[in-house]
């Protein structure tokens, strides 16, 4: 099993070497006029230009600090809730209406309103970027745990737990899978939201960079912000896969 999952790894990089060599005739050919469309070649430099005489570790760490700290306040906001809401069967009567008029909402409507409120700031950033990240972990969540076997919560009223033990004892550990996929997802949102953010606000960031390229023309640095946005996601996604595995590996030794 593990020499098959390193065998499709090492397919998806071909394929992935593949589309850059496509990219390089293309741009060689000029199928599509420099001015647009650089080669990786040229990407690549920009790229390395940027981390070595430019601002371009600025913008990265500015990205990174926005997407990671939108994403930790939905990740707090999220399991809080969604905890309380999916382990109590009034609250998710009570709450579902007002859950189920914010949720189609979409980010870019709640722009201007927190613009409105908070102006172009940090601040601003910040709540567009939890509050847009917050559904799929606070929906997960509250999944998570009304999904928990009835069968348990009777076994701790037998033995008198307390409603906390019960939480995280019982119900948040059965939650965890749902939790965790909430958290993935939440953090891709959070990552484009950043993005959508920088570019509004001219905030530091990538974002800003990839804006400001664009406007100049200077697509090799375009391209390599875009590249660069896609290193983190991809990162991002491994790192996230790779903490969901081992911090529910004890499902697969039960299986």
């Amino acid at each position: 099993m593990r020499w098959s999952a390193i065998a499709w790894r090492v397919a998806s990089f071909v394929v992935a070497a593949g589309e850059i060599a496509l990219w390089q005739f293309a741009a060689d050919q000029r199928l599509i006029s420099p001015v647009f469309l650089p080669g990786p070649d040229r990407a690549w430099a920009s790229l390395l230009r940027g981390f070595t005489s430019g601002d371009l570790l600025t913008k990265l760490t500015g990205t990174l600090t926005h997407m990671a700290y939108g994403w930790l306040l939905a990740s707090v906001a999220g399991i809080a809730l969604g905890a309380m809401i999916g382990s109590s069967r009034a609250m998710r009567i009570y709450v579902a209406p007002t859950l189920e008029l914010l949720r189609p909402l979409p980010v870019s409507a709640i722009i201007p309103v927190a613009i409105a409120f908070l102006g172009l700031s940090q601040g601003m950033a910040l709540f567009v970027i939890a509050f847009g990240s917050l559904w799929p972990l606070l929906l997960g969540t509250i999944h998570g745990f009304a999904a928990v076997e009835p069968r348990l919560y009777e076994v701790a009223r037998v033995l008198h737990m307390s409603r906390l033990a019960v939480i995280f004892k019982i119900a948040l550990p059965s939650a965890a899978p749902d939790i965790l996929a909430g958290m993935r997802l939440s953090l891709t949102v959070a990552l484009i939201l950043a993005v959508v953010c920088e570019m509004l606000a001219g905030l530091d960031g990538l974002g800003q960079w990839v804006l400001l390229s664009a406007r100049a023309f200077r697509s090799a640095d375009l391209f390599a912000g875009v590249m660069l946005l896609g290193v983190i996601g991809y990162v991002t996604a491994l790192t996230m896969g790779a903490a969901e595995s081992h911090l529910l590996r004890w499902q697969a030794a039960r299986r």
